[in-house]
């Protein structure tokens, strides 16, 4: 009964939040502009909440404020209960699977696996596929690949726009062709079928960023995780370090949805999915050009070589069925059994590395039904424990690339907390690649994480060590 009233405590606090402030409508996870299909629904973080010591005047909001903030309270209330009756049928929980073998963990049959991983790493074409006419990659594997298919990898993409009145707008590119404008749209596609399809930034458009292609390895267990676990962590880390830690989690669209559900974000450098289907949706139109079930316009017409309406309509679902497949990355447990290794997580921890840095997650029961009643977890999914060393939440840590994708306004300068599980397979760190070693990852962390960096750099060199030994067994 206790928790039950913390949440509902926790949920008039959201509402009184909502009623104060604007409710994002803002682009999926390529465009710029706004979609109203992809309401995103901002938990509000401490710095949403308006405080009498800033000095500011509380006007009484106006009765669409107060609707819309009742809506999204009910939506949390339902989240945070739905969460609390889950955890009681839960349980015994038992470690996901891993391994980087592409062999699947269970959830899939083998058959659907190997059918997956051949569309996966298939090279698509103008004619036959529907590739372009503007895209960045051939394939799902151009990006994702190392170690195994659905890795990470080191191919970046690059993202623009600029600010009006202060708000993020996506770039606009004039086409080869002189005449056609693509935008506003924040994912800038570097290749086409043909030169009149190529296009230029103008200065206007002067923020520019680059992201690194994440590893798709665990993300079948991930997307299973209870919302209602990631909004607690968010309110636990403010509660844990009175509000200078301050995940945000945004609840968006749905695209395989019918338009209204939402969840809460994970997948992404802006947390701009919350399903494993709505990502390869929006990945084949706005990575490869390939329209499809959820996607079905083009992003240009000029020279189109496949003007069939959708490209493609069974590929995404191939995609989604080899991700829900893969197992977790493995840890390295030579040394994970290391004293060095052991001692550098101790230190982890004491430092505040694990308060964003979330060691363990658990996934829903076998049987919950999500996504709008499109995907039922299985008992190979259900009921696991997962050890991402993340919290899928978004966070200000000065390294925030300037891009605002499903979230509020706010979201502009932070970017989602990097799992570190799998981490020993990268190079290079941060969001962009600008690290290329843990020691200058760690030292870039900064405003929400200044004070685990700080204590960081005060440890002794051999401490140092520790922790990045423990970091090298992820």
């Amino acid at each position: 009964m206790r928790t039950i009233v913390c949440l509902l405590r926790m949920c008039l606090a959201h509402w009184r939040a909502l009623t104060r402030q604007n409710v994002a409508v803002l682009d999926v996870e390529s465009t710029g502009q706004v979609n109203p299909r992809s309401a995103a629904v901002a938990i509000p973080s401490r710095d949403f909440i308006p405080t009498r010591r800033e000095g500011r005047l509380i006007e009484a909001p106006p009765l669409w404020r107060i609707v819309t903030g009742l809506k999204h309270a009910v939506i949390l209330t339902l989240l945070l209960t739905t969460g609390l009756l889950l955890a009681v049928a839960q349980g015994p929980f038992t470690d996901a699977p891993t391994g980087y073998d592409n062999l699947t963990n269970g959830a899939v049959a083998p058959s659907a696996m190997d059918a997956g991983h051949g569309q996966f790493i298939q090279v698509e074409q103008p004619i036959q596929d529907g590739l372009g006419p503007l895209f960045n990659a051939v394939s799902c594997v151009d990006c994702h690949q190392s170690i195994a298919d659905g890795g990470a990898s080191q191919v970046r993409e690059l993202r623009a726009g600029h600010l009006e009145n202060g708000h993020f707008v996506g770039a606009t590119i004039t086409l080869g062709d002189g005449v056609t404008k693509v935008g506003p749209r924040s994912l800038i596609d570097l290749r086409a079928i043909c030169t009149e399809a190529i296009g230029h930034l103008t200065p206007q458009d002067n923020i520019r960023a680059l992201r690194l292609s994440l590893s798709l390895f665990g993300d079948a267990f991930v997307e299973a995780v209870a919302d209602a676990d990631l909004i607690a962590i968010a309110q636990q880390q403010i509660h844990t370090t009175h509000g200078r830690v301050h995940g945000e989690a945004i609840m968006v669209p749905i695209a395989e949805g019918s338009g209204m559900t939402v969840r809460v974000g994970r997948f992404g450098w802006k947390d701009q999915h919350a399903s494993l289907l709505s990502f390869a949706s929006d990945a084949y139109l706005n990575e490869m050009g390939v329209t499809n079930p959820f996607n079905q316009t083009e992003v240009t017409t000029v020279c189109n070589q496949d003007n069939n309406t959708p490209n493609n309509t069974d590929d995404i679902f191939s995609f989604t069925d080899f991700m829900r497949g893969l197992k977790a990355p493995p840890q390295d447990t030579a040394l994970a059994t290391s004293t060095d290794a052991r001692a550098g997580e101790a230190l982890f921890n004491k430092i505040g590395c694990a308060t964003c840095h979330v060691a363990a997650l658990n996934t829903v029961a076998p049987g919950t039904v999500l996504n709008d009643g499109s995907y039922t977890v299985s008992a190979a999914i259900g009921n696991k424990t997962i050890h991402p060393f993340g919290d899928y939440l978004l966070h200000d840590i000065g390294t925030g690339d300037g891009i605002v994708q499903n979230g509020p306004p706010d979201t502009r300068n932070k970017v989602r907390t990097m799992p570190l599980w799998g981490i020993r397979t990268r190079v290079e760190f941060l969001h962009d690649g600008r690290a290329h070693d843990l020691f200058q990852a760690i030292r870039a962390h900064e405003n929400e994480a200044d004070a685990s960096s700080d204590q960081f750099e005060n440890l002794s060199h051999e401490d140092k060590a520790k922790i990045i030994a423990f970091l090298k067994c992820l």
